[in-house]
């Protein structure tokens, strides 16, 4: 008698790709940076004590003081 073989199948992996779209955009006029912002600290001779003091900060409180003195000298473009 002779010994019978089972047939072996191999499954092919299927792999479903998400369909990504791209924008694309067609504008002439510069994107700005950072949502619109633009800062310019060129030309400044303030320090970093002169701007956050000579204790230590939180970065929270950094980011605020930053803001404070850039509104302040009116070093952004809005």
């Amino acid at each position: 008698m002779a010994v019978k073989k089972k047939a072996t199948i191999k499954k092919k992996a299927t792999i479903k790709k998400k369909a990504t779209t791209k924008k694309v955009t067609n504008s002439k006029t510069k994107k700005l940076p950072f949502g619109g912002y633009a800062i310019n600290f060129a030309g400044r001779k303030e320090t970093v004590e002169q701007v956050f003091g000579n204790k230590p900060i939180a970065p929270s409180e950094m980011t605020k003081r930053i803001w404070k003195f850039v509104k302040a000298e009116k070093l952004s473009n809005r």
